[in-house]
């Protein structure tokens, strides 16, 4: 089996060559739809493949997306961002794959790191059979529907920004499409509530929330985190009991995430609760979230982070021995992270004395 690599691009003279050299590793076709390039992008770009098309933007990564995917002609396609990185470890794993293609759709786990120490990861639908004619659907963070046989692998792929963007210019294309008139199914609400979150507008973004909220089709995961949103806005405005109502109400029919009790255990500290802030730190320890449901999972929240909030509650209530044990703890999840560090030297220079 064959298998078509396809990608739109635009200005990213930065980075484009990096993953088209990995791409040439594994891809029998390689697909490149510009929409509207001011840099050298489609000038290395060609060095790579003749399969160069230009596509007027239209406010719509969908239909940029989806208008790549029909210059495809091999058996399956796969898509990546320009920003995309895919370790030699994973590209045997690609071809390993190439080698036994009998799938409609493939997950693959999608890495995004935000900090040294810390990144998201869930699975995304990354590579489709070209027959099946998946199609994709929203105006910002595009997806395809999985269906037909699925099947989830081992294979990760980073997303390795270099160049930072617009950080409004997901907002500016939400915005760009209400100002046409356009509806929002559910989940354009709720990713359109995000980027409100995103640039800082948290009381718009509660309302927006709250709108996307009352749709009945929605994905429990983005659910599961506009509730999470909701309750990080009311903290962002220093309404720290909202945020914990909002939370504890959601608590009453669903299990909370370990990244929900992290953000109940900072509510409680905010107020000085510390009892209560700990047991909810100890419950996201012992949280395990299922990565398989779609969902963003943040493994600092199931680790070092409750741990760190543990050691310094511990010892401001004036228990030593169990601040120390949650700063082990720490230190196996995390050694190189600069708060384990600090308290790793604080404790050495406290047992001195």
């Amino acid at each position: 089996m064959k298998l078509s690599v396809c990608m739109i691009v635009r200005d990213e003279g930065l980075t484009i060559r990096r993953i088209l050299n990995i791409v040439s590793q594994f891809a029998d076709e390689i697909i490149i739809v510009d929409t509207g390039s001011k840099d050298r992008t489609k000038d290395i770009v060609h060095e790579y493949t003749d399969k160069v098309y230009d596509f007027e933007w239209v406010q719509d990564f969908s239909r940029a997306r989806n208008y790549s995917f029909s210059k495809a002609t091999c058996d399956y396609v796969m898509w990546l961002d320009a920003d995309d990185y895919i370790t030699p470890k994973n590209i045997k794993k690609i071809k390993q794959l190439k080698q036994n293609l009998n799938f409609d759709c493939c997950m693959c786990k999608y890495i995004l790191p935000y900090s040294t120490f810390a990144h998201l990861e869930y699975y995304r639908e990354r590579i489709v059979r070209r027959v099946s004619q998946f199609k994709w659907k929203g105006f910002v963070h595009e997806a395809i529907t999985p269906c037909g046989k699925i099947v989830y692998s081992d294979i990760e792929i980073e997303h390795r920004k270099i160049k930072c963007g617009d950080p409004k210019r997901n907002l500016k294309i939400y915005r760009y499409h209400k100002k046409l008139g356009e509806s929002f199914d559910a989940r354009s609400a709720y990713y359109y509530a995000k980027e409100l979150y995103y640039t800082g507008f948290y009381v718009s973004c509660i309302r927006a929330l709250n709108k996307f909220l009352r749709y009945k089709d929605n994905f429990v995961p983005n659910v599961q985190d506009a509730i999470l949103c909701k309750a990080r806005c009311f903290d962002m405005i220093n309404q720290n009991k909202k945020s914990i109502s909002v939370l504890l109400n959601y608590a009453k029919d669903e299990v909370l995430s370990a990244e929900m009790c992290c953000v109940l255990g900072d509510s409680f500290v905010k107020l000085k609760k510390y009892n209560q802030a700990i047991h909810w730190y100890i419950i996201a320890l012992s949280s395990r979230d299922d990565i398989q449901s779609g969902a963003f999972c943040d493994g600092q929240y199931m680790g070092v982070y409750p741990c760190l909030q543990l050691c310094c509650l511990y010892y401001t209530l004036g228990d030593r021995i169990k601040s120390e044990y949650y700063h082990k703890k720490s230190k196996r999840f995390c050694p190189n992270h600069p708060a384990v560090k600090f308290n790793e030297q604080f404790f050495k220079n406290l047992n001195k004395k």
